[in-house]
C-alpha cells in the first residue's frame, strides 16, 4: 500500500512508527509542538492527533446528562486552525502529521489542508459503514483500527472500503483496553487477518505497557506500529498510564528496527563474511599417521581436523585411493599438491 506521501507499507516491510499523542498534550499547542519535536528525535515516522470536537463525538442529550464529557472534549481538542498550525510545524520538522477525524467535514479538512499521509479510522467507527464509504471514496490511504470488533465486523468494514473502489487500506490489530495485559492481545490473529485480507498490510496498534508486544508484532511481520506517546508518564491523564516517554519510545523503535533487520530472507543465504569463516571453522582431511611418498592412501590413513582450507570431509573419494607424491608427516592437512 502506498500512503498519500508516497511511503510504501507492506507486510514484513520496514516498520512505520506512529506516535499517538491523543490527549497527552492536554490541549496545549506549545506542549503539542514539544511532543512533535520529541517524537521526531525518537525516530517516529508520524505523529497522530485526534480531530474530535464537541459537535462530532456525542449527542446533545449525552452532553446534558454528562457535562464532564463536554468539558473533556473541549479541553483536549484543537481547532482546525491549530491543527493546521501543528501540521505545518510537523512538516517543517520532517515528520508526517496525521489525525483521526470523527466526521466527514474533519476528514475533508485533514486531506485538503493538512497533507495527511492517511486517514486513521478509530476502532469506534468500524461499524459506521456510511462514514467508511465516504472516506474510501476520497481515494485516500486508510488505516483501520479494529479494537472491540469481531471478525465479521472487521470483514464488513474492509469489504465496505473495497466496494467503494479503495484498496489502499491497512488493518491494525488492536485491543481496546487501556492499558491492556499482554495475555489479552492475541497477536497471532494478525496472521489470520493476513490470510483473510490478502494483499492488505496488517499492523498493530498497541495499548500495553512496555516494548515487548510491539517487538513481537514486528517479528510477526507488522509493518505499522502505533503506540501512545507522552512527555511525562507520571502526569495524571487518560493516556499516560500506558503512554511511552521519548527515551523509551526511541529504545522501542531501535529494538524493533533491529528485530526487523534480523528477520532477513525466507530463503537460506550465506554472507561473504560467513563464508570467510569456513577456512578457520571447518575441518579438512588430515594425515592420521605418517604417509610415505609412493604409498596409496587408505581410509585408515586419514582423519578430519581444522583448518578447513584443504580437502573437505565430503571429498574423501578425492583422497582415498590416491598416491602420495611426497612424504606426508602425521597430523598434517593434505593438499592437492601432495597427492596424485
Amino acid at each position: 500500500m502506498k500512503l498519500n506521501n508516497g511511503v510504501i507499507i507492506e507486510n514484513h516491510g520496514r516498520p512505520y512508527f506512529i506516535a499517538e499523542l491523543n490527549t497527552s498534550h492536554f490541549g496545549k499547542l506549545e506542549t503539542a509542538m514539544e511532543m512533535i519535536d520529541a517524537a521526531k528525535e525518537a525516530g517516529c515516522d508520524c505523529v497522530k492527533f485526534q480531530s474530535w470536537s464537541a459537535n462530532t463525538l456525542y449527542s446533545n442529550t449525552y452532553y446534558r446528562q454528562n457535562p464532564v464529557a463536554r468539558r473533556f472534549v473541549d479541553k483536549f481538542s484543537f481547532s482546525p486552525e491549530k491543527l493546521k498550525q501543528l501540521a505545518d510545524y510537523a512538516h517543517g520538522k520532517g515528520i508526517a502529521f496525521a489525525s483521526t477525524p470523527y466526521s466527514t467535514d474533519e476528514a475533508d479538512f485533514l486531506l485538503k489542508e493538512c497533507a495527511v499521509p492517511f486517514i486513521k479510522i478509530a476502532s469506534m467507527e468500524i461499524n459506521n459503514l456510511p462514514y467508511l464509504e465516504y472516506i474510501a471514496r476520497t481515494g485516500t490511504a486508510i488505516i483501520l483500527s479494529t479494537g472491540m470488533a469481531d471478525q465479521e465486523e472487521i470483514t464488513r468494514a474492509v469489504d465496505c472500503i473495497r466496494a467503494a473502489g479503495n484498496d489502499k487500506v491497512a488493518v491494525l490489530h488492536c485491543v481496546s483496553i487501556y492499558p491492556a495485559e499482554p495475555s489479552t492481545i492475541n497477536l497471532n490473529n494478525m496472521l489470520r487477518l493476513r490470510e483473510l485480507y490478502h494483499g492488505l498490510p496488517i499492523g498493530y496498534s498497541d495499548h500495553t505497557v512496555g516494548i515487548e508486544t510491539p517487538l513481537a508484532a514486528v517479528a510477526l511481520g507488522a509493518p505499522i506500529i502505533e503506540k501512545h506517546f507522552t512527555l511525562d508518564s507520571k502526569k495524571i491523564g487518560m493516556d499516560n498510564q500506558m503512554a511511552m516517554e521519548p527515551s523509551a519510545f526511541h529504545a522501542m523503535i531501535a529494538s524493533c528496527r533491529m528485530a526487523w533487520e534480523s528477520l532477513g530472507s525466507y530463503e537460506r543465504t550465506v554472507s561473504d563474511e560467513e563464508l570467510a569463516q569456513r577456512a578457520n571453522m571447518r575441518r579438512s582431511i588430515v594425515s592420521k599417521r605418517a604417509i610415505a611418498a609412493g604409498s596409496a592412501i587408505t581410509q585408515d590413513d586419514i582423519d578430519f581436523k581444522r583448518p578447513g582450507d584443504g580437502y573437505s570431509p565430503t571429498q574423501v573419494d578425492l583422497v582415498v585411493g590416491k598416491t602420495a607424491v611426497q612424504d606426508i608427516p602425521a597430523d598434517e592437512v593434505i593438499y592437492p599438491s601432495m597427492i596424485q
